[in-house]
Formats: C-alpha cells, structure tokens, sequence
C-alpha cells in the first residue's frame, strides 16, 4: 500500500498501529472508453482491507481522490462489495471513509450496476454488522445514499460535502445562501450525520464508538472491565434533569457518553453510555442545553417533537437490531404544537411508540420530570414494555397537568374551587406515589441513587429473552 496517498494515511490513522492489511491492491479498471485504457487507476480508487481498531477485527476502506477523483466504477465497487462479504462471514464492522466524484461517467451504466451492488450489500448487511461512514470530501449524487444507508456517519468539519442535488442546483438557492451540502447543515437541519470534527477527531471518534458497539448482532465483544465504583451517587444529578446529555455522563461509568446526532432536534437525546462496562443505548427528553461555561445556549418545551421521535426511534431500532439494551429518561408533557408539527407529529410519535414497543431487548426508564399524557406513553413507558420503570421522588405522571386538568373538570366555577380541585387532583392522580400503588412505577429512587438503581435492573434483566408472534416484519 503507498504511504503516501492520504487515502492511506486516513487508514493508518484509524487502524492500530501497523495492522493494516490490503486486499485488491492490483485491480484495475477494466473499462476502455473514452481512453480510460491509457489512464493508470491504482487500485482503481479505493484501498480495501482490514486491520483491528482496539485489538477488535473491522473492514475498511479508503477513497483516493487522486486517482479520477475517487469515483465508483466498476471495479472500484466490485471491491467494496468483495469486503462486505468477508465482514458477513466473520461478523465485523465496515467502515467506509468516502472522498469522491460520485459515478464514473466513463462506465455509464456499468458504474450504475455498481452503485446497486453497493447498495444491495449495505442492505443485506443492515442489522447484522455495524456499518460506519466517514466523508473527508465530497460525497453527491447517488453516492449521498452510502452513509445514509449506514448506520453512524462522521463528517470533517470544512472540505467534506454530503449531498443529493448540489447547493447551486437547489431552486432558488445558492451556495453563498445556504450550502446545504455543508457538515454544518448535515447534521443540524438533516440529521443524517453523527458527529463533526476535524479530521483527525473524526477518525478518533470512530476509534471510540466502534469501542462501544458489539462487532455483529450475535457476538457482543463490547464489554470492558468497569474501574467506576458501581454504587457511586451522583450527588448533582438533579441539576442536570434539564441538559439530560450532562446527566447521562454523569451516571455513566467514568463518565463516558458518546452523544449521536447531538447537533440534529436537541430537545431530545441519544447516545451510548457504559453501565458496570457494558454499552448501553440512552434516549432523553431535554429542556435545556449547557455549553462547557455552564450558560443556558438553548431552551426547550417539554414536548416530544417530529424530528426527535424519529431520532429516537432510529437509534432504538439499531440498538434493539444488535441487542444493546436501552435506557431512557422521561421528561416529557405532550407534543408540540405548531402547524408545521402536526403535519407529521402523529406519524412520528406512532414511529417512537413502534420502536420501544417492539424493541426485545432490556428496557429501562427513569421518570425524572413530568410524564403526562399519551407523550409518556410514548416514552418507554411500562405499558409498551418497559421492564423496570423508575421514578424521582419530585416526578409526577398522569393524564395532564393538575391545573389544567382542573379547569376541565370544573369549567365555569370560581377559581378558589378550581385551584383547590387541581391541588386535590395532584395528590390523587399526579403523584409518583399514586403511581407507584397501581404498579406503573416500580421503584421511587433517590436522583443520587439513580446509577446504582439502574446498573443493578440492567444485571436483572441480562438473561431477558422474549418472543414476539411470528411475522416477516412490521409495517410501521
């Protein structure tokens, strides 16, 4: 393999030390129009491979942009497809670090195929192994589906582009307007991409989620040995209920939370955390976000919103999908209320209530807030099969707020009457307590004991298996 190309570089950065291993390093394209027969194509644009990451097998490979500007072929592709194959019979991880043109015109619909072939792997794969997308450079056209069709996707901050139709081509924009194919519009408004960074951030991000995740769906090598104190309380854990991205790495162990999509609908939370070494998938309500400075940049409703519903359903599919078991923290009181959110606030929630409902795996949820309403429901709630729900002393569930669930009852009479029937109807029907008593809540904890509650459910429910009835798939 040259050391020169950055293509190959990229890979020794991300690889341990000296454990790269090049498969394919001869072929070439077999393409002749258009003098393509006079033009060298060193392994026709893209290194493949395999090395460790953490002592742990993962297939990679590398676009080189210097050979026709890293784009598909033929032969590039038939490569890429060849290392899936390899990764589906010994049960690794792919991680594809992508920088170029997009189809090689020259091969026409030989470089079409290609790209279905690409496809048709990533698919096949999907749910079996972890696959994980990095794009340093460009990255259109029909290229754009390979990291969605991924799992987890790294962007570099400045020359990386991800797009379908290029800025210019969108109507009525250009790129001085919005350059929608910018890392920064990627994540924030499209929320295909993980996580930003400069190069070297990006590959040492990957390093440390491939760290985290198990290297296919049957073989789980995602343990580590836990130097944490496993009854730790986490004395300020009330504080952090607003910003629940600084909770989770609170009760994590050594405080290890690896945050996806963090820039894309913040007001809700996903990430993984390590509980007495094992990876465990979160996904919270937030109110607040807190920069390092501890000022407020962001305040949120404590609603569930379109983008964060399927944010979460997303990343509770793929943890169900390769048996991370989930935890989530509920602060939620029902569902935002625009004109623009109830086109497809229904049909988000519905995805939300889908993924928990239907995840097999081990399910936690700690109520640290309000939990009102059909939105709670929605949130990993006992109803839809959570296992041990637990819940702070201050919580309160129920149908609505006291008050306004007073005004309702009580319409048209006096507001001392009013204020007294929403006090009585806290007691009665909001109270972790009353919840508690018809067995909807199953443990009142202490927000310090939080983590020593939740790693000791978790070590219950490691034996957890359940059936669901027979079915190809659902339809949700």
């Amino acid at each position: 393999m040259s050391t020169t190309s950055q293509a190959s570089q990229r890979i020794n950065a991300l690889l341990d030390e000296n454990s790269f291993v090049e498969i394919g390093a001869l072929v070439t394209a077999r393409a002749t129009d258009f003098n393509l027969k006079q033009t060298e194509t060193p392994s026709d644009g893209v290194i493949t491979g395999y090395g460790v990451i953490g002592g742990s097998l993962v297939y990679v490979y590398s676009q080189d942009a210097s050979v026709l500007g890293g784009s598909v072929g033929e032969m590039h592709a038939k490569k890429i497809a060849n290392l899936y194959d390899l990764a589906m019979k010994t049960g690794a991880p792919v991680i594809g670090l992508i920088d170029s043109a997009g189809l090689r015109l020259q091969e026409s619909t030989d470089a079409l195929n290609a790209f279905g072939e690409i496809y048709l792997k990533q698919v096949n794969a999907s749910g079996v192994i972890p696959q994980i997308t990095a794009i340093f450079g460009s990255c259109g056209g029909g290229l754009a589906l390979i990291p969605t069709l991924t799992d987890f996707t790294f962007m570099e901050e400045k020359n990386a582009k991800l797009f379908v139709n290029a800025p210019n081509a969108l109507d009525g924009n250009v790129v001085t307007k919005c350059d929608s194919a910018s890392a920064q519009f990627q994540s924030a408004q499209s929320g295909i991409v993980d996580a930003v960074a400069d190069e070297a951030g990006v590959l040492a991000g990957i390093r440390q989620l491939v760290s985290m995740l198990p290297s296919n769906n049957e073989e789980d090598n995602s343990y580590a040995e836990c130097t944490d104190d496993l009854n730790r309380a986490c004395a300020e854990l009330a504080n952090c209920a607003g910003d629940t991205s600084i909770a989770l790495s609170a009760i994590s162990d050594n405080h290890v939370f690896f945050e996806v999509k963090g820039s894309y609908a913040k007001d809700m939370v996903t990430g993984f955390v390590k509980l007495n070494g094992v990876t465990v998938g979160a996904v919270a309500n937030r109110t607040e976000v807190y920069d390092e400075n501890g000022e407020v940049t962001d305040r949120f409703d404590a609603v569930l919103s379109c983008n964060g519903c399927y944010k979460a359903a997303d990343f509770v599919n793929f943890c169900d999908a390769f048996g991370i078991p989930v935890l989530s923290l509920t602060n939620v009181k029902g569902y935002e209320a625009t004109i623009g959110s109830e086109k497809g606030i229904a049909t988000a929630v519905a995805k939300l209530t889908y993924a928990f409902a239907n995840a097999t795996v081990p399910k936690v949820n700690v109520i640290i807030g309000k939990a009102y309403g059909s939105a709670y429901v929605a949130m990993n709630s006992k109803a839809i099969g959570a296992d041990i729900t637990m819940a702070w002393p201050e919580a309160e569930i129920g149908a609505m707020d006291a008050a306004l669930a007073a005004k309702i009852m009580y319409e048209g009479q006096g507001a001392d009457v009013i204020n007294e029937k929403a006090e009585e109807y806290a007691k009665l029907q909001n109270h972790v307590v009353s919840a508690a008593k018809r067995g909807y809540v199953d443990q009142i904890v202490e927000p310090a004991d939080t983590r020593k509650y939740i790693i000791g459910a978790f070590e219950m429910l490691f034996t957890k298996s359940e059936d669901r009835p027979a079915k190809k798939h659902g339809t949700v």
